[in-house]
């Protein structure tokens, strides 16, 4: 990751990847295996900060360092170069199919689809994850919030998980943002310089599909309307033929580094989209069901592109309708997710992609226990309204309603009785509409062309 540095450059580096937040100097010095004064781990610090490794916050005591982004981003590509077997868990049927699949192409067998593989799968009966490994997933995913009303866990913590799964899964693709990148882009609609327009497209289309299925959590599921929508939001501007955007293609497809040929009979495609949908409908464990769906939708290939992205969001849903902590793909390697799903293509076995899962599952839930524990309670009244402050939100700008108070205040006194709860709904309504831009306009169902047009009336 860097050259021409020390061995104590290079530990302070490591113990900085490792924290949450940023650390004083004297926690940095506490931590060094070898024994270092302050004023020496000062310098060495001072050093990093320079070559811009490190950033520095606060000023005199309060003074605290991070690793900048570009840094952490090394740091991570660093660890993908490693064999991730050293530090995922994996089985000894996981390393079995590890040893097949790191074979040369030659040397592996040509195989086609097998429908075999899913219709042989009876739902509650077949299991893909053990009882222990349900009730290990159920235990660390539980958020306190089970019997809150379906989406209320995701609606807390849509803005962070907006921005750590559109990254992360975005980045299993190739994509070249960094996390801050995303972040920008998310929040202030700001495209990073120097990247691609595709991968800019790439997370605004992440970014759409995570709040349908979060603020559209009591209808959307797995049937074939919602897996359509998120095909036709995560595929947006992004395919050669934008025709085939939500739609079961019609047309053959190649799995590129794999022996696997997809099926290219359309009729047996819908067919096992159809029996896909309908089984995973019908399992009850929510784990079990976000796996099989990214099993079964990868392995069909029912769209010409983006199917994996399609499973990664649609699992989600699983966690989302049950209030249990998300799955954001956070530094899954996309070695070990490639090769765990060249597997299932390959060799219909499900072991080395059950132990990544299971091992991703665990780092989500560490990181947003962290998350709840850092940030601040949602305010309940934007919590209990948020689809009708989304909705009039929309109207006003939809409609050109300008002046808008009088409008907003009649239609708040229609929906909520209580006047303290009225007059913050109010507040909160006036100060979406004063922070509106591009990068949020799906949170209110809002099209450019239309947001555009309100700009202008502004302007008048």
């Amino acid at each position: 990751m860097i050259k021409s540095l020390t061995d104590e450059h290079t530990e302070i580096l490591r113990l900085l990847n490792g924290v949450v937040k940023a650390v004083g100097i004297e926690t940095i010095t506490s931590q060094l295996s070898v024994a270092t004064s302050k004023r020496t781990a000062q310098r060495r610090v001072q050093e990093l900060v320079n070559r811009g490794y490190i950033e520095k916050i606060g000023n005199a005591r309060a003074t605290r360092y991070q690793l900048t982004e570009s840094a952490r981003d090394a740091s991570e590509e660093q660890n993908e170069v490693r064999h991730y077997e050293e530090y995922i868990p994996l089985s000894p049927a996981s390393l079995e199919i590890l040893r097949y699949v790191r074979q040369p192409k030659q040397a592996r067998h040509l195989v086609n689809y097998d429908r075999t593989f899913l219709e042989n799968y009876e739902p509650n009966k077949s299991f893909y994850l053990d009882e222990s490994t349900r009730r290990h997933l159920h235990l660390i995913g539980d958020t306190g919030e089970s019997e809150q009303p379906i989406g209320t866990y995701g609606r807390g913590i849509l803005d962070r998980l907006l921005i750590d799964l559109s990254w992360s899964s975005s980045k299993l693709e190739g994509n070249t943002y960094t996390r801050l990148d995303t972040e920008k882009l998310i929040q202030e609609g700001r495209e990073a310089e120097g990247k691609a327009a595709q991968d800019a497209q790439m997370i605004l289309n992440h970014k759409r599909a995570i709040e349908l299925i979060v603020d559209d959590a009591e209808e959307v599921g797995f049937n074939r309307f919602s897996f359509l929508n998120l095909h036709g939001l995560l595929s947006e501007n992004l395919l050669a033929d934008q025709s085939a955007s939500g739609r079961v293609r019609v047309r053959g497809v190649d799995i590129s580094g794999s022996v696997y040929k997809p099926c290219d009979i359309t009729q047996v495609i819908e067919d096992m989209f159809h029996l896909i949908l309908l089984k995973a409908s019908q399992i009850k464990d929510p784990f079990e069901q976000a796996f099989f769906i990214m099993v079964h939708i990868p392995y069909l290939q029912p769209f010409e592109d983006v199917n994996k992205r399609v499973s990664r969001v649609g699992a989600n849903i699983a966690f989302i309708q049950k209030n249990l902590c998300p799955l954001t793909f956070m530094d899954v390697p996309a070695k070990a997710y490639i090769e765990s799903l060249l597997g299932v293509y390959e060799m219909n076995r499900v072991e080395l992609f059950r132990d990544l899962f299971i091992w991703a599952y665990e780092r989500s839930t560490k990181k947003y226990i962290q998350v709840k524990d850092s940030l601040e309670e949602p305010e309940p009244v934007r919590l209990k309204y948020r689809n009708e402050l989304h909705e009039l939100v929309g109207n006003v700008i939809r409609e050109k309603i300008y002046p808008y108070d009088d409008h907003i205040r009649k239609t708040a006194v229609n929906i909520i009785a209580n006047e303290s709860d009225c007059n913050k709904f109010i507040m909160m309504v006036k100060e979406d509409i004063k922070r509106l831009h591009e990068g949020v306009l799906v949170r209110y169902r809002l099209k450019a062309s239309e947001y555009n047009e309100w700009r202008k009336l502004l302007s008048l």
